[in-house]
């Protein structure tokens, strides 16, 4: 017989672990190694409490596509909070 003892994990543990793996940047494999558990077991979780998601990796002109989006976004959010930064500085020394 084996000494091995199986462990119980709690339903909120086990949708919460499923969760972070899907949202989560990190392969599925990482995942579940910072966790402690066997990736077998955690890609199951998924299987259970999100039948409808994937875990499959994106493709590439998809991230180009968004890294593209991101960029400009970023670059206009810098222009705007450098028009607050002159606007506060101007405000700042009309007293």
């Amino acid at each position: 017989m084996s000494d091995k003892k199986r462990s119980r994990y709690p339903l909120e543990f086990k949708e919460s672990s499923a969760k972070l793996a899907l949202e989560s940047s990190n392969p599925v494999t990482q995942t579940a190694k910072e966790l402690g558990i066997h990736p077998v077991t955690l890609h199951s979780w998924i299987k259970k409490f999100y039948p409808n998601k994937s875990t499959q990796p994106v493709s590439k002109d998809s991230l180009q596509d968004e890294n593209h989006q991101l960029k400009r976004e970023n670059a206009r959010l810098k222009q705007e909070r450098d028009i607050l930064k002159k606007a506060a500085a101007y405000f700042a020394r009309e007293e």
